[in-house]
């Protein structure tokens, strides 16, 4: 018997998906229950619905199975009401974001209309009437259609290869989509009041340090408007160095790591990305590697290093792109140091041309300094791919002229630049001894090079490091000590410094830490090796650890120095506790008795057993600021040595 009761829309797309368009064919309707089946009986129903007489006298349970193909249509039947019911409720959701204006669940609803649109075109049929989802579990990918062959007229042969191939936006990007990504403020995690301190914060003491990386028209409107990724890395950084909303710290941060999660692989980015970027890789130690990477991929995306030369022309817009490349640049070569990896930026024109910028119409003072540390920052490289990061080769006799001549290099620039500067309005005196400081850092990592290859002699009782320094690196190791006790001594001298120790970048830290690791690894380890005065170095020490613990007490808990202090003097007093320390007042010759010997093997003991203490080297010492406030905890070690 033939059914000739109507298909509904859903059993109908079904069947021709299948390529079965015609009305379902039930030759067999079941309408007995299983009991009477059973049995061969026949089932009398009341209205053809359970229970049946024979059942219902014997209470008996009274079920009707059914065929597949009616199983199948009533799945389908449910599923396209489920589904009506779902798009009501999208368009009634949809209503009020618009009417409440809350973009974020307007963006939402275009990702799933996109999602339904993808859905709609898998279920699809071809000309053939069969399916190309349903038929095959293989599922072939869109085309992309990204990039395309095009002739400009401008492209010579001597072109670079990429010049003939251009990459075309996809469907529906456009330079309006930011301003309708979610933000911090959009997302309600804090609120606009919150979100302007926070800015300010930032914009006043911070940017200014850094040669003002948001430039001179920013505003939290704009930078919410522009780049979600910027507004969230000032707020974090602004919180980080906030008195009344550090408590916002945490929430900023977590907001800042999953918008560089998802942006990783977007293709749709603008120079406010690369900003805030760059403010995390100089302030933030969990996100300063991968931030400053990013913002060095990105940067070569949108082609800031190309800028320079309408920049030389006086394009203003083309002056600041140079300007942020110089920024990224900077950044990249901090991170280079604070984790002893290659930088990820070279050399080029833009770099070269440097100097010529500021004789543009549109530099300024801030420009000055940004140059001044692009110029300091192209020598640290070259002395990076000079020496590299082997700490068990010594630096060869043949190496020695290219030593000098980094060093002389660093006095030049000393030269050019130790008077240039004069009071900043927003950072007083900084600049200038700024410079002092960066020069300071400077010959202290190019002269510790002569340490390498020191080595103790290996042995069930650790030794101070046997090996001679060569004649020609004495005067290389004295600067070194003399630049690290140089550092330390700008410090404990100088309040104006002290006082904008939080709100210096990740550098400064590190250069802070490295120059008291440096100065006890030498007091302990290389007490033979150069002329010293123990006393006087350890009281240096002490004083910059003290400076740092007060320091601390306006910071908040989450910055570095925060955590870097008590290791500092946990490290200070386990050296000042050994017997040698106490009887020793300055060190200018090696041991010549068997007593001082073993006098110092007792001191270098829990030391020879600290992992990044035990093979001197400026990248080997502490390769991971992220652990700082972990591995920096020596006790383990020093209590290994000292046993109660």
């Amino acid at each position: 018997m033939e059914s000739n009761a109507p298909c509904l829309p859903g059993v109908a797309a079904l069947r021709e998906s299948f390529g079965d368009g015609k009305p379902p064919e039930i030759s067999r309707k079941i309408t007995a229950c299983v009991a009477c089946r059973r049995q061969k009986i026949k089932c009398h129903m009341t209205n053809g619905k359970a229970p049946c007489a024979r059942c219902k006298k014997r209470s008996l349970p009274c079920t009707v199975n059914r065929s597949l193909q009616m199983l199948l249509e009533d799945d389908i039947s449910w599923k396209q009401a489920v589904g009506q019911r779902v798009q009501r409720l999208e368009h009634a959701i949809g209503a009020v974001a618009k009417k409440l204006d809350m973009p974020e669940l307007r963006e939402l609803f275009g990702e799933q209309a996109e999602l339904s649109a993808m859905l709609g075109h898998g279920q699809r049929t071809t000309p053939a009437g069969s399916s190309s989802s349903s038929s095959s579990s293989h599922v072939d990918p869109l085309p992309d259609h990204s990039w395309q062959i095009t002739v400009d007229p401008q492209c010579e042969p001597s072109s670079m290869p990429a010049s003939c191939i251009a990459q075309v936006p996809g469907a529906g990007a456009s330079a309006g989509n930011a301003s309708r990504k979610p933000h911090l403020v959009s997302k309600g995690l804090i609120s606009l009041e919150e979100a302007r301190v926070l800015f300010a914060v930032y914009q006043d003491r911070l940017d200014h340090l850094l040669y003002r990386i948001l430039g001179d028209d920013a505003s939290l409107e704009a930078a919410m408007e522009s780049s979600p990724l910027l507004t969230a890395a000032v707020c974090t950084v602004g919180a980080l160095h906030s008195a009344q909303l550090g408590h916002l710290y945490d929430a900023c941060l977590a907001e800042l790591k999953m918008l560089f999660t998802t942006e990783s692989l977007s293709r749709q980015h603008n120079t406010d990305d690369v900003r805030g970027l760059c403010i995390g890789g100089f302030w933030l130690s969990s996100l300063s590697w991968a931030s400053s990477g990013s913002a060095v991929r990105i940067a070569s995306e949108i082609q800031l290093h190309h800028a320079i030369y309408k920049a030389l022309e006086g394009d203003r817009d083309a002056y600041l792109k140079t300007r942020l490349y110089y920024h990224v640049y900077v950044c990249d070569h901090h991170t280079s140091v604070l984790y002893g990896r290659p930088p990820m930026s070279h050399e080029c024109v833009s770099i070269n041309s440097a100097a010529a910028l500021l004789e543009t119409e549109h530099a300024v003072e801030d420009d000055v300094r940004l140059v001044s540390q692009v110029k300091i920052w192209s020598v640290y490289g070259a002395i990076f791919d000079c020496f590299g990061t082997e700490t068990a080769k010594p630096v060869s006799p043949s190496q020695m002229p290219q030593l000098r001549r980094f060093a002389i290099a660093l006095d030049t620039w000393h030269a050019d630049w130790r008077e240039r500067f004069r009071p900043h309005e927003k950072v007083g005196n900084y600049p200038a001894k700024g410079v002092g400081l960066h020069f300071n850092f400077a010959k202290l990592y190019l002269c510790s090079h002569a340490f390498r290859g020191l080595h103790a002699e290996p042995g069930p009782e650790p030794e101070p490091a046997s090996t001679p320094l060569a004649p020609e690196l004495h005067e290389v190791a004295n600067t070194a000590v003399v630049c690290a006790a140089s550092i330390l001594g700008a410090l404990n001298a100088d309040q104006e410094v002290q006082l904008l120790l939080n709100g210096l970048s990740l550098c400064f830290d590190m250069m802070i830490t490295f120059a008291v690791v440096f100065l006890l690894k030498v007091v302990t380890k290389y007490p033979g090796t150069i002329w010293m005065d123990k006393a006087r170095i350890l009281d240096l020490v002490s004083q910059t650890v003290c400076i740092l613990d007060r320091g601390a007490a306006l910071m908040n808990q989450r910055h570095l120095l925060v955590s870097v202090g008590p290791a500092l003097r946990k490290l200070l007093q386990k050296v000042q506790e050994t017997p040698s320390t106490a009887s020793e007042a300055g060190v200018g010759h090696a041991p010549s008795s068997r007593d001082a010997s073993v006098s110092r093997r007792s001191e270098m003991d829990w030391v020879q057993n600290f992992g990044s203490f035990e093979d001197f080297d400026f990248y080997a010492m502490l390769p991971d600021p992220n652990s700082w406030s972990v591995d920096l905890d020596f006790g383990g070690v020093l209590d290994h040595a000292h046993p109660q």
